[in-house]
Parts: C-alpha cells; sequence; structure tokens
C-alpha cells in the first residue's frame, strides 16, 4: 500500500475510533470518488463486519479498492501477542467477506518493499 494510502486510510480509522460520523471518514479518506460512489456498504459497517472476524483485533489501515473482481473496503488488523497483521477483504456491495489473509512481518516488509518500488 503506498504512503499516501496508508496515511488517508488511517486517518479514517481515526475518524472512526471517535464515533465521527462515517460520511466523513469516508469524504476525507481520499478514494477516488468514483469508487466511494459505487460503495453501498458504509466503511463503518465493514469495518464492524472485519473485527468480528478478527476477535480482539485492532484495525491499523483501511482502503476502499477494487481486488478479486469486486470493490472492497480492505482492512488490515493487528492482534495483542503477534507481529502479524490479519488482512480482511470485505465486499463493498455486499458486506461479505471476500478475503482472509494473515501476513507475517516478512510479507509485510516484501509489501513495503514492493510498495515502495511503484
Amino acid at each position: 500500500m503506498k504512503t499516501l494510502q496508508k496515511l488517508t486510510a488511517l486517518s479514517a480509522v481515526a475518524i472512526l475510533a471517535t464515533g465521527a460520523f462515517v460520511q466523513l471518514a469516508i469524504a476525507s479518506s481520499n478514494a477516488p470518488a468514483a469508487l466511494a460512489a459505487k460503495a453501498t456498504i458504509t466503511l463503518e459497517a465493514a469495518a464492524k463486519t472485519a473485527r468480528a472476524r478478527v476477535a480482539g483485533g485492532s484495525i491499523v489501515s483501511a482502503e476502499l479498492e477494487h481486488e478479486h473482481g469486486a470493490l472492497v473496503w480492505s482492512f488490515d488488523l493487528a492482534q495483542r501477542n503477534t507481529r502479524n497483521i490479519t488482512e480482511v477483504q470485505v465486499d463493498a456491495q455486499t458486506g461479505k467477506i471476500v478475503a482472509l489473509e494473515t501476513e507475517t512481518t516478512a510479507d509485510q516488509a516484501k509489501e513495503d518493499h514492493a510498495d515502495t518500488a511503484d
């Protein structure tokens, strides 16, 4: 994930954490307007689904993107007692989880390196 995308996603998560209105989170996420307009599932609803799937997980980043042939809310969740990150992707039109993956620290470093090469 590019640095700007991570920063805007973190801003969206911070807004959610304070309980602010979800549309403000979407407006400040810098998601392309065309993508945001297609999302029928709100960031807040998708975040709730992701947190329910990863017991005790805390969202560390969020992004609206096209993956697996669908528009998805993609969340990285951290858990206590591990440095691994669980990525949960929630379909932005149905609210169903379309992907769940655990990334080790080695996987995360590899992804960060690939992002800086873009």
